[in-house]
């Protein structure tokens, strides 16, 4: 999938960001494993941490404390954050829990908050993954780069 989110980018002349935090930076790894990318990616971040989201991407400090790192409203802020920050067309952002612990029961591991930003629409889903670590992380990543694809075709 990673490969027609790069060509359709291209073709659209419109540049994309990430903002990962569960993911670690698996989405824009997954991007840039296809030749070309680089006309698109020009920035990515890793905002693992909170001070990092707040410094990186402007997450409020008020929001990671009212709703926590795993909420909607941040996974909202990071991805407009991230597209404002890289002067991006389009973001995807995303916050979980991979596990294999640190879930509660509102928000289990395998809990991801997945924003995309669209030419100047913020879009946030959840998503409810299971398996290892490893499987949460690739399963928030293939879904992210299919849901923005998704997104772009259906938008433009």
């Amino acid at each position: 999938m990673e490969e027609e989110l790069v060509k359709y980018l291209t073709e659209n002349k419109l540049t994309i960001t990430t903002a990962e935090s569960c993911t670690g930076g698996m989405i824009s790894s997954t991007l840039v494993n296809v030749p070309g990318a680089s006309w698109v990616l020009n920035e990515a971040y890793v905002t693992y941490a909170n001070e990092a989201k707040e410094k990186l991407v402007g997450v409020s400090h008020e929001t990671l404390e009212k709703f926590g790192a795993v909420s909607k409203e941040t996974a909202y802020e990071m991805a407009e954050g991230a597209a404002k920050a890289a002067n991006a067309d389009c973001a995807i952002a995303v916050t979980g829990i991979a596990g294999p612990d640190g879930g509660t029961d509102e928000k289990p591991v395998g809990t991801v908050y997945a924003g995309f930003f669209v030419k100047g629409t913020v879009y946030v889903e959840r998503y409810n993954f299971t398996g290892s670590r490893y499987d949460v992380r690739r399963q928030t990543a293939d879904k992210a780069v299919s849901r923005l694809y998704e997104l772009l075709v259906n938008r433009v």
